[in-house]
């Protein structure tokens, strides 16, 4: 699967709500979501514990540039009774727990994050199919940094996985 995705800093939220509202992004809740990150060769393979809520396994792939950027990826429902085995197996990298709001708007995932230890950032997330093309997903997130207001100093290169680790060092 892929989809084309843009993360950024998230400096007013009430701001980002209401242009939401604006854009008619339906609002479908708040997720309170662990990720548990293992190391892998390549890529990024997480746990996410979501509740409300499935599990999922997630493995993706996806350049660490600032802007919109493809991500492939492949995810599974799993029960979270996984995370000891995985973590016998594989050891931890980080844990990454965030409160996420959902909206969605046409294929678009729009998420606003409230990230333990990092802050709040905005992300969006554009689901390809047959019926969506990339230049679609990546027209569709132009538009959505617009409409943000999104500057450049505000978008991110990485993953919070990156962040997590990054501050660990400092």
């Amino acid at each position: 699967m892929r989809n084309i995705e843009l993360k950024a800093r998230l400096r007013d939220r009430e701001r980002a709500v209401r242009v939401c509202g604006l854009l008619g992004a339906a609002y479908q809740g708040d997720i309170h979501q662990v990720d548990t990150y293992f190391p892998v060769p390549q890529g990024r393979l997480k746990l996410r514990e979501s509740d409300p809520g499935e599990d999922y396994l997630v493995f993706y792939q996806r350049p660490d540039v600032a802007g919109p950027k493809g991500c492939d990826y492949r995810i599974e429902t799993v029960n979270r009774s996984v995370r000891p085995l995985l973590t016998a197996a594989l050891g931890e990298l980080a844990v990454v727990e965030k409160t996420r709001s959902l909206f969605l708007w046409e294929n678009v995932r729009i998420h606003l994050d409230e990230v333990r230890e990092l802050g709040r950032f905005i992300e969006f997330e554009a689901v390809l199919s047959n019926a969506h093309a990339e230049a679609e997903g990546f027209a569709r997130l132009a538009c959505l940094q617009e409409q943000f207001a999104l500057a450049p100093e505000d978008l991110i290169e990485t993953s919070c996985l990156e962040m997590i680790l990054r501050q660990r060092v400092a």
